[in-house]
Order: structure tokens, then C-alpha cells, then sequence
């Protein structure tokens, strides 16, 4: 296998679930930040820099779970893990993408620059959280929303309120959706001791799960309804309501595959929330 092939594994661009949990909440916020009117270099900008810090993520995580991964069936052959690349690569690479990442955002301006350094700071520290945070999902909330208060300060030059209360719904959501996650890993990582949001929560995953999202589409539905937003809005968070419930549905017996099915299809929570939003401002009269 060539090196490009194990470069394109050790980054999950094999595996895009994570990209699109990062550029949903993303795209809301510009579409919130410029009233339903985005520029398109932004969109571009900040798309291709959802892409680049996901994947440099991935490649800092493996590296802080080297030592633990080989210990988990779903990780134990990823490149890293399995010896198939070098530590020092998996560096190397992160510290590349987050090199293009950051020229990405050079034509914007000083605040969405301070900002993408706290952001470059939380994702690097997120994998070490596992080792003493009960719930380590929360943090990972904060790291893959970080783009909603950029967008705002991209596009109006300050970070409101309603940024930080988006990227608090967004915290929620990934509690949720990385519950499911954490669910098929359990009894893994109680053998090797990492900390989970589905081992905190014990027998009361299920309804924890369920709870965020609630608490979720709450915040989403105040944020919305304060900048304006009406009943295509709504309906779009009725949607994302209904595929909660799918999903309880997938988690509630706790099989394996089945929560892990309800995480990768988060993607249809965050499209239905992004096409509520998209769909109010399109049709405003």
C-alpha cells in the first residue's frame, strides 16, 4: 500500500462523517452572520478549512491514541496503530493541514485569525482529554463548533451572544451523536480505561442521548426565532426532531452496529436543521 493510500486512511478522508458534523453548524452560522447571504469566498474558505482541520485532527488523535488503539477492534488496524506509518508522520501531516488551513484564512480579518488559533489549540488538546474528563464528547463539541463563532467574525467582524449559544447547542449535539460513538467502543475502552461520555452516563446513556438532543434543537429554535427565522425554520427543526427519534430507535438496545448507524446518519440531523435555516431565508418575501 502506498503512502498517499495510508496518508488518506490515517486523515479518514475515507470515511467524510466527520467533515460533515463539522460543516453543518458551520454553515449555519454564516448563513445566520449574513443574513441568509454568505459570500462565496467565505463559504469557500470555510468549507475547505472544516475539511483540512478535520483531517488534521484525526491525524493528532491517532497519535495520542497509538498506545490505546491497538487495543480496540475498530482501531486496531489503522495506520498508525498498526505500524504501517511512522508517529513522526502523523505529525508531520497534522502540522501540514493546519499550515494550509490557517494560509486559507490570511485574506480575513484579526479576530477570525485570533480565533483559529484557540480553535488549533482546543482540537490538538481534545485526544488527551479522554485521559481525566468524564465526559470528553462535551470538549469535542466546543472543537468541532469552533468554526460558528469564526464565521461570525469573518463576516461581522465580532462574536455575539447568539454565536456562543450556537456553539453551546453544538456542544450538545456532539454529546449526542458521540454518545453513539462511545457506545460501540464501551467495553473496550473500560478494559483500557479511557473516559466516555457512554461510560459516565452509565445505564442512562439512552436518555442522555435523547436529553442533548433536546437540548439542542431547544437552543437552536431560541437562536433562530431571535434573528428572525419563522416556520420553514421550524420545520426544519421538526425534521431533525423526527430523526432523533430514529435514532432513539437504532440506540435503545445498545447492539453495537445499530449505534453506530445512528451516528454516521447525524448527517441528516444537521442537513434537516441546515435546510430549515437555508430554506427561511431563501423564501423571506
Amino acid at each position: 500500500m502506498n503512502r498517499l493510500s495510508l496518508y488518506f486512511r490515517l486523515v479518514r478522508l475515507d470515511k467524510p462523517i466527520g467533515i460533515l458534523l463539522l460543516l453543518w453548524p458551520t454553515l449555519n452560522a454564516l448563513w445566520f452572520a449574513s443574513n441568509g447571504h454568505p459570500p462565496l469566498d467565505m463559504l469557500l474558505i470555510f468549507a475547505l478549512g472544516t475539511a483540512l482541520m478535520r483531517s488534521a485532527g484525526c491525524a493528532i488523535n491517532d497519535y495520542a491514541d497509538r498506545d490505546f488503539d491497538k487495543y480496540v477492534k475498530r482501531t486496531a488496524e489503522r495506520p498508525l496503530t498498526s505500524g504501517k506509518i511512522k508517529p513522526a508522520e502523523a505529525l508531520a501531516v497534522a502540522a501540514l493541514l493546519a499550515i494550509v488551513s490557517f494560509l486559507l484564512i490570511l485574506p480575513l480579518n484579526a479576530l477570525t485569525k485570533e480565533l483559529s488559533v484557540a480553535a488549533v489549540i482546543i482540537a490538538g488538546s481534545y485526544p488527551y482529554f479522554k485521559r481525566f474528563f468524564a465526559i470528553p464528547q462535551a470538549y469535542l463539541g466546543i472543537a468541532f463548533g469552533f468554526g460558528i463563532p469564526m464565521g461570525f467574525a469573518a463576516i461581522q467582524g465580532q462574536v455575539p451572544a447568539v454565536a456562543w449559544w450556537l456553539l453551546a447547542a453544538n456542544v450538545f449535539w456532539a454529546v449526542a451523536y458521540d454518545t453513539e460513538y462511545a457506545m460501540v467502543d464501551r467495553d473496550d475502552d473500560l478494559k483500557i480505561g479511557i473516559r466516555t461520555s457512554a461510560i459516565t452516563f452509565g445505564r442512562f446513556d439512552v436518555v442522555a442521548v435523547m436529553l442533548c438532543y433536546g437540548a439542542t434543537l431547544a437552543i437552536l429554535l431560541a437562536c433562530g426565532w431571535e434573528l428572525g427565522l419563522r416556520w420553514w425554520f421550524v420545520a426544519g427543526l421538526a425534521a431533525a426532531a423526527g430523526i432523533a427519534l430514529y435514532h432513539y430507535g437504532l440506540i435503545k438496545d445498545r447492539d453495537r452496529m445499530r449505534c453506530f448507524a445512528a451516528f454516521r446518519h447525524n448527517n441528516w440531523f444537521g442537513a434537516a436543521i441546515f435546510a430549515g435555516i437555508a430554506l427561511d431565508y431563501a423564501l423571506r418575501k
